[in-house]
């Protein structure tokens, strides 16, 4: 059996791995810097930073006890908390750059959750977010979502969460209090050994797409796998994903 941040890290940390070193590049994230991670899950973009600023320069929260030992083990110079976005444990103006990487759609009130990033974060330093496109169909999970909605129309996949549509995420800044917001699209691409591979992670309960397998009767699953599968033998083993990223320099 696998450990939360082990799972965590079969299912989507083979895209936001990948993704992290691309978005700490949007931010801008250089050495001499003191850096946030706001929602750090198991320590994807938490690596990347450290090869940035090195450990000490890098602190990180997550709501999950779990995913905070998970990273306390893996870069045990990294000071790591237990806090949600809404409430960082910080004083105002504490780092060059707070960052949250797929996390803005997962928040409880993202406004409230980027507001807390600007109030962290020093006069002219860096707020950046992403979220992957989940509302194109750019995300990681978009085959998954298809075949879905194939078995299930009335299914609820991620395209409604906050920052998943194009300009979502420089609306929520604006609305937290940020201007002069850039926006892009960042892709990744990851190609896959198997389908056996690409599937058997959807089937350890993580996020909405392991909840929704996890809830399916073993003959519907089975009928998903198929559906999956067919997709998959269509469009290959090389995923292409797209994420939406939003940055912005608080004033004060």
């Amino acid at each position: 059996m696998f450990s939360e941040a082990g799972s965590y890290d079969r299912f989507m940390g083979r895209y936001s791995g990948p993704l992290a070193p691309v978005f700490a590049e949007f931010a801008g994230v250089e050495a001499g810097q003191r850096a946030l991670d706001v929602g750090c899950g198991p320590g994807a973009l938490v690596g990347a930073l450290v090869e940035r600023l090195g450990q000490r320069s890098v602190n990180a929260v997550d709501p999950s006890s779990a995913f905070v030992d998970a990273v306390r083990a893996r870069y045990p110079g990294v000071e790591t908390e237990v806090a949600p976005a809404e409430r960082l444990p910080f004083a105002s103006g504490s780092f060059d750059a707070a960052l949250a990487q797929l996390v803005v759609h997962f928040m409880t009130d993202p406004v409230a959750g980027l507001r807390e990033l600007r109030r962290v974060t020093r006069p002219g330093g860096v707020v950046a977010a992403c979220v992957w496109d989940c509302a194109g169909g750019g995300g990681p999970l978009s085959r998954f979502w298809d075949a879905a909605r194939e078995l299930d129309p009335d299914v609820e996949d991620e395209s409604g969460r906050a920052g998943a549509r194009a300009g979502h995420l420089g609306e929520l800044f604006a609305a937290a209090g940020l201007q002069d917001v850039e926006e892009a699209a960042l892709t990744v691409e990851v190609e896959h050994a198997s389908f056996e591979e690409w599937w058997e992670p959807f089937t350890l309960g993580v996020g909405p797409a392991g909840a929704y397998v996890a809830g399916l009767t073993a003959a519907r699953r089975d009928e998903l796998r198929s559906r999956c599968e067919r997709s998959f033998a269509r469009h290959g083993p090389v995923v292409a994903a797209a994420a939406w990223a939003a940055r912005a320099r608080p004033v004060n």
